[in-house]
């Protein structure tokens, strides 16, 4: 084989693979995919992300509400790590907690 063999080769299999992959997008945005919602149609879901907020680079803080109970977690690449458990979704304020200039917590 000649070198403008191999070119071709490489150039008909850069297109395909760029085919495949604008055809797929394509079909994502039409709604062809899995959709999350067909899982649980219709009706109320148990499970949702409240909030995701980034702590670095590596690592998120995530809000996920299950039954009307909040957990928060700390994600990274290499493990996961429940903060706090169950918390309450009611009406209920957080306590503020402020540390004074001598390093005492006080409510």
């Amino acid at each position: 084989m000649e070198a403008m063999d191999y070119f071709r080769f490489l150039l008909a299999l850069v297109f395909v693979l760029g085919l495949i992959g604008v055809l797929a997008t394509l079909a994502r945005r039409a709604g062809l995919g899995f959709p999350a919602a067909a899982i649980k149609p219709g009706g109320k879901r148990r499970l949702s992300v409240v909030e995701v907020t980034a702590v670095d680079g590596r690592r998120r803080m995530v809000l996920v509400r299950r039954d009307d109970v909040e957990h928060l977690l700390l994600i990274s690449p290499t493990s996961e790590t429940v903060i706090e458990r169950g918390i309450a979704t009611g009406g209920d304020s957080p306590i503020a907690i402020a540390t004074s200039d001598d390093g005492e917590d006080r409510q």
